[in-house]
């Protein structure tokens, strides 16, 4: 069975079966409805892996969107619905520097102020966000890197950026208050970019 499992990942990572253009189509389910990803393994192809990886092996079933700022972003993928942190696999280089943008409805590797920190945590922009893309590979000009969009769901999107927030855990402000749960991330198939 391992052995099957192994095998699943790595045609999974490697997309040797498939087109260069293709992409990986993912679903996060959670307790506020589906949200699906397209995933841009051309141009970002470290962050794509890395959230599939984790994805694969169940590590975000049961994890919460920790952190909600309105007209800015949702994120999660790190805390437990009792605020323990999930102990991660090792960081990965930041890819931010792919021509992707910050743009509304996508979603990028969450980090800390170290530009190649990023772990299990993402985020989804729910606005616009240029003043965190790329500029230069210095300081803050890493900005974070993008690795996908959202295709569908865009209303889960948004109702989660309006849930009420504040203290929980160990964040002293933008926790739901009513928490939002990822039940699981599933993989679908490969597919051609949506328009």
């Amino acid at each position: 069975m391992k052995h099957l499992q192994a095998l699943f990942i790595f045609t999974l990572l490697s997309g040797s079966s498939f087109s260069a253009a293709a992409m990986e189509t993912v679903v996060i389910e959670t307790s506020a409805g589906e949200i699906t990803l397209q995933l841009n393994d051309e141009k970002a192809p470290a962050s794509v892996q890395n959230f599939l990886a984790y994805a694969v092996s169940g590590f975000y079933n049961g994890t919460i969107f920790h952190r909600v700022i309105n007209n800015f972003m949702i994120q999660g993928g790190g805390f437990t619905a009792d605020y323990q942190r999930k102990a991660t696999n090792s960081p990965i280089r930041n890819e931010a520097n792919n021509g992707l943008k910050n743009n509304k409805y996508s979603i990028a590797m969450a980090r800390t102020g170290n530009p190649h920190s990023a772990t299990s945590q993402f985020f989804i922009n729910t606005k616009d966000n240029g003043f965190l893309n790329f500029t230069r590979e210095s300081g803050n000009g890493w900005g974070y890197a993008v690795f996908g969009n959202v295709i569908k769901g865009f209303d889960v999107v948004d109702a989660i950026n309006q849930v009420s927030t504040g203290a929980g855990g160990p964040f002293r402000s933008d926790a739901p208050i009513q928490q939002v749960i990822i039940k699981t991330v599933r993989i679908i198939a490969k597919q051609q970019p949506t328009k």
